[in-house]
C-alpha cells in the first residue's frame, strides 16, 4: 500500500540557510550516521562549520523538507563552482580540459542531498532536487557518491545523472563515483513526465523554482536518501 503524508519543501537562499541551520544540522546527522557513511557527531560538527562559509558563497542554494508539524525531514543545498576549484584535481583519472572548464556559472555543485529514514519513499528527495535545480541557470549539476549506496546512485540516474569518473572529495575518503547531469535535458524529461502523469491522472513532482513550496507528497520507490558531497 503506498503511503502518503503532507510535507512542505522551501527554497532558501544563503541567509535563509544559515537562519536554519539547526535543522539542516538535525537531518545531517541523522542521515549521515548510517551506513555506508557511518558519520561521528565530530563529522557533523566539522561538516557544518564548512556550512557556515560555504552559504556564504554566491549563488547559494538550499531547499528544506518539513512536515506538518514543522521537523524537519529531508534538505538539500549547493552553489556554483569557482575558476579554480579543486573539484576536478580529485578525479583519479584526468577528463577532457573542456569538460573541467569552470567560469563560475557554469557547474553547480551539489553538496548534500538526505531524506530522514521514516519519510524515504514519499517523494521528499525528488522533491527537494528539483525545488533546488529549477531556478539554476547553470548549464549542469555536479556532485559525488559513495558507491555503496545504492539507492541514491539509482535515484540519480533516473534523474539523468551519468557517471563521469571516481574521485577521492577529501582526504582519506573512499573512493565516490562523479556524476554529472545536464540541466536542459533534467528540465525536458522533467516536463515529459509531468505531462504523461497528467494525462494518466498521476500526481508528479516537477521542478519549483525559488520560494515556490509545496505540501503534496509524491509516491515513489522506497529509498536511501542520496548524498552529493563536495570537496572537504
Amino acid at each position: 500500500m503506498t503511503q502518503r503524508s503532507g510535507f512542505e519543501v522551501e527554497f532558501l537562499d544563503g541567509v535563509g540557510a544559515a537562519r536554519a541551520e539547526g535543522a539542516f544540522r538535525q537531518v545531517y546527522a541523522e542521515v549521515f550516521a548510517e551506513p555506508p557513511y557511518s558519520e561521528t557527531e565530530e563529522d557533523a560538527a566539522a561538516a557544518f562549520r564548512r556550512f557556515r562559509s560555504q552559504t556564504r558563497k554566491e549563488g547559494f542554494h538550499a531547499a528544506l523538507a518539513r512536515a506538518a508539524g514543522g521537523e524537519a525531514v529531508g534538505m538539500a543545498y549547493g552553489y556554483p563552482l569557482g575558476p579554480r576549484t579543486g573539484w576536478w584535481d580529485r578525479l583519479t583519472k584526468p577528463v577532457p580540459e573542456e569538460m573541467r572548464r569552470e567560469d563560475g556559472r557554469r557547474t553547480f555543485g551539489l553538496m548534500e542531498l538526505a531524506v530522514r529514514a521514516g519519510w524515504r519513499g514519499r517523494g521528499v528527495a525528488r522533491r527537494l532536487h528539483g525545488t533546488l535545480l529549477g531556478g539554476l541557470e547553470a548549464e549542469r549539476v555536479l556532485l559525488n557518491v559513495h558507491p555503496e549506496g545504492k539507492a541514491a546512485l539509482a535515484a540519480y540516474r533516473s534523474w539523468g545523472y551519468r557517471k563521469i569518473g571516481e574521485a577521492r572529495p577529501w582526504a582519506g575518503a573512499d573512493l565516490h563515483d562523479v556524476l554529472l547531469l545536464d540541466l536542459a535535458h533534467w528540465a525536458a524529461k522533467s516536463s515529459v513526465v509531468q505531462r504523461s502523469a497528467q494525462r494518466r491522472g498521476v500526481a508528479q513532482p516537477v521542478p519549483v523554482r525559488p520560494g515556490g513550496i509545496t505540501s503534496e507528497a509524491v509516491p515513489v520507490p522506497r529509498s536511501a536518501g542520496p548524498r552529493g558531497p563536495g570537496p572537504r
